[in-house]
């Protein structure tokens, strides 16, 4: 299922990609039925950054994902990788349990729109492949994670806000 958000930030595309890339932004920030991440990896090669977060939902399940689960909880690695120079990224993330039946990917650009302020959007397609609720999984899913975008992109605003 397709999704998208876009967000007004205050601050250069350079400013914004410097907040969201840095992990401790990440440690203190709260999102609707997650746990705070993990940091798996923080790294820069040349212009090339990737900031692989681990999460464990925390929220409500439905009884046929619990049943699915078992005992297991439901974690995912987050992977941004982004380009410095081109102001582009790819965001993508999947079950550690099985990240063929959970994943999903999108595009990210940062856009300069006016002085000292940058649109942040975010393009992409999540798939649930599970037999019988896979669609329906999907439409329950997607208002969840366009929300905690929305949550993230006001923290990072007020993360701008305080640097400056």
């Amino acid at each position: 299922m397709r999704f998208s958000a876009d967000h007004l930030l205050p601050g250069s595309p350079a400013d914004v990609v410097a907040v969201w890339l840095d992990p401790r932004f990440h440690e203190t920030l709260d999102l609707p039925d997650l746990s705070r991440p993990e940091v798996v990896e923080a790294s820069t090669t040349g212009t090339a950054s990737l900031l692989r977060l681990r999460y464990e939902f925390t929220g409500h399940l439905d009884p046929v994902v619990r049943k699915l689960l078992g005992n297991r909880k439901l974690t995912w690695i987050q992977d941004l990788h982004f380009d410095m120079v081109m102001m582009r990224g790819r965001l993508t993330f999947a079950a550690e349990a099985d990240a063929k039946r959970l994943h999903g990917d999108a595009d990210v650009t940062l856009e300069p729109t006016g002085e000292n302020e940058t649109r942040r959007h975010i393009t992409g397609e999540l798939h649930v492949r599970i037999p019988v609720i896979g669609g329906s999984g999907e439409k329950r899913i997607v208002p969840g994670l366009v929300t905690r975008l929305d949550v993230e992109a006001v923290a990072l605003a007020e993360a701008l806000k305080g640097r400056g």
